[in-house]
């Protein structure tokens, strides 16, 4: 039996083994275990749901290729809260259309439209190509929201892990310019600061199992295009660099215990309370990165998943 197992919710043990065997084939990461990891993930993709809309839009730009947004749930005729949502893979894997079943299931939930960005993805670009991916899909949204259905006053920025980082980036980037106040942010175990695993080590039980801290470095390191860690990172790249975090959204926080993430996630929400935002702070007992995906028939999990969706609704101003 491995090391730390009896720390899991055991609904989850045997999904955690897995993913620490899984994550064990790819780290240390290089670009051609990123080139086989990107494959894995598009042969796992599940095909997008059959009863819920969606559309795929290419918003054309000057400077910069096109961006690719899914626009799910459209409600041309309404007026209704909207999501931003940016998915998650390390900063470096996974797509937008891949998520599509899982923003489905939430824009059903909730029944509002959700435009996903499939924006560019490390190390082939850093992070102000993907920021400004995303602020442009969240611009266009805005711009067109009569056609999704969308109140431009009532949207959230929505994502998980890396996609958290993203969301994380797009409220700052959104208050510093002041075009668009998004009413709130949801941080699904967010990827928020490149300092846990390189210059901040975590205690070994966290991050054992899924995600882990060479992974990261890899991650942060096709990100940032420089050394995680250190003084030379800009702070405009980092959410947890960033010295002022007043004027932010309210925002929920939600990680699991045994996440890499769990230490930078707790001081983060605690850096937002401390300037004024409204933030809750969700930490879910012996539950691993991304492990409401893994397991998502878990109690656990269940729970998990039903706390983001009263969240959004609490955050959206849904009855």
């Amino acid at each position: 039996m491995s090391a730390y197992i009896e720390l899991v919710d055991p609904e989850l043990r045997d999904a955690a083994l897995a993913m620490r065997e899984n994550m064990a084939a790819y780290t240390p990461m290089d670009r051609d275990k990123l080139a086989r990891r990107r494959a894995w993930m598009e042969d796992l993709r599940p095909p997008p749901l059959p009863d819920v809309p969606y559309a795929e839009h290419r918003i054309p730009r000057i400077e910069g290729p096109d961006v690719v947004v899914y626009v799910v749930n459209a409600k041309p005729s309404q007026r209704r809260p909207g999501i931003v949502h940016m998915h998650g893979g390390g900063f470096t894997a996974s797509t937008a259309a891949g998520s599509l079943p899982a923003v489905q299931d939430l824009a059903r939930a909730l029944d509002v439209p959700i435009v996903t960005v499939e924006y560019r993805l490390a190390p082939e670009t850093i992070w102000s190509g993907s920021r400004d991916d995303n602020y442009t899909a969240l611009a266009w949204t805005v711009a067109q929201a009569e056609a999704i259905g969308v109140d431009p006053a009532r949207i959230a920025l929505l994502g998980e892990s890396a996609g958290g980082g993203h969301a994380a980036l797009l409220a700052l980037a959104a208050r510093d310019r002041g075009e668009i106040a998004p009413i709130f942010q949801c941080l699904i175990y967010p990827m928020i600061d490149d300092r846990t695993g390189t210059s901040r080590q975590v205690p070994e039980h966290i991050g054992y199992f899924g995600w882990n801290p060479a992974a990261n470095l890899f991650g942060w390191q096709s990100f940032l295009d420089c050394e995680p860690g250190g003084d030379a990172v800009p702070s405009e790249a980092v959410p947890a660099r960033c010295a002022d975090l007043v004027g932010l959204p309210p925002t929920f926080v939600a990680c699991g215990a045994l996440d890499l993430f769990v230490e930078e996630d707790i001081a983060f929400a605690g850096r937002l309370l401390a300037a004024g935002v409204p933030t809750e702070l969700l930490i879910v007992p012996g539950a691993f990165h991304g492990f409401d995906s893994f397991a998502p028939d878990a109690a656990v999990s269940r729970r998990f998943r039903a706390a983001k969706v009263e969240a959004l609704r609490r955050g959206l101003g849904l009855a």
